[in-house]
């Protein structure tokens, strides 16, 4: 028996995915999982530019707003629960449309990574002084000596990425590489298509979405999360926005340096997208429409889906 077909729709930050994707759940009669790593988070909606509540409405959608700034959640999290809600939907009958930029979350979810090796603080609060004390480079020379194979796809400055690879190798014994390989069954077949422009307009559509995000509300939302008590180093509060409009607002940065500061980030968040993606050579590549309508490369998708 023939697994289900999911379609997958990916692409750089601000080149128009929410959109198509609406349109696509629509047409498809589809639910959707958003595969983004911060829209997971309460209170958070106009920084990770979460799909409108019109939207919402408009089309299921899934994986937005599910824990709050100061829980954990991780990838293999996302894929595991993420498996288990597209059984849940198709067992409806419904169909499904995963849409996100999150290139780690959709990797987990379509391709399974390993599940949680657990927590321990006392542990990683050894390996932050360590790194505070010897620098991000030190450590990740530690882990080359452990694996090899992680510290060839973190780069050096990736703090997080290489406590957390020291973190399993030391409740684990086994490298993260190791335990990566031991992948969960995935009971679907993914087809994917990914959402592509020049890099000028790409550009472009981050400058104005920025400014957009400003002109909504985004300096009056960080304050509200700092005035809830959610520290600015929590791994929510460090996303692209809410950490320069927060350095702002605590007299670090002006806002004219904080939103330079915002755009530069994301253009450059916008090329690790890239980066990542282009490695995948299932992706079918859509170029979007200047104008910004999804209705062409919707119909373009539509068509090869049906045709995979």
């Amino acid at each position: 028996m023939s697994k289900p077909r999911i379609l997958v729709l990916v692409g750089p930050t601000a080149v128009g995915k929410t959109a198509a994707a609406v349109e696509l759940g629509l047409r498809l009669n589809a639910e959707i999982l958003s595969a983004d790593s911060r829209q997971i988070y309460r209170h958070m909606d106009i920084g990770t530019a979460k799909p409108t509540i019109e939207q919402r409405s408009a089309a299921p959608h899934h994986f937005i707003d599910i824990v709050d700034p100061d829980e954990d959640y991780n990838a293999g999290r996302y894929g595991s629960e993420g498996r288990e809600r597209i059984r849940e939907i198709l067992g409806r009958g419904k169909q499904v449309l995963v849409v996100g930029g999150s290139g780690l979350y959709v990797r987990s979810l379509i391709d399974g990574i390993f599940e949680d090796a657990g927590k321990n603080d006392a542990v990683r609060d050894r390996i932050r002084r360590d790194m505070a004390v010897q620098g991000t480079t030190a450590l990740h020379e530690r882990l080359k000596q452990i694996d090899s194979k992680a510290a060839s796809r973190i780069h050096p400055n990736d703090a997080r990425r290489i406590e957390r690879a020291l973190e399993v190798y030391e409740l684990t014994g086994r490298s993260i590489s190791e335990l990566q390989r031991k992948r969960p069954a995935v009971d679907f077949e993914p087809v994917l298509f990914g959402l592509s422009c020049g890099r000028t307009e790409l550009y472009r559509r981050i400058d104005e979405r920025v400014d957009r995000m400003i002109r909504d509300g985004l300096i009056e939302e960080t304050r509200a999360l700092l005035n809830r008590g959610y520290s600015e180093h929590l791994i929510s509060m460090e996303s692209l926005g809410y950490r320069e409009i927060a350095a702002h607002l605590r007299g670090r940065l002006t806002l004219e340096r904080a939103v330079e500061l915002f755009k530069q980030g994301s253009r450059n968040y916008a090329k690790r997208q890239w980066t990542w993606f282009r490695k995948d050579r299932r992706i079918r590549w859509t170029e979007v429409h200047p104008s910004g309508s999804p209705t062409g490369l919707v119909e373009d998708i539509l068509t090869a889906y049906r045709k995979a």
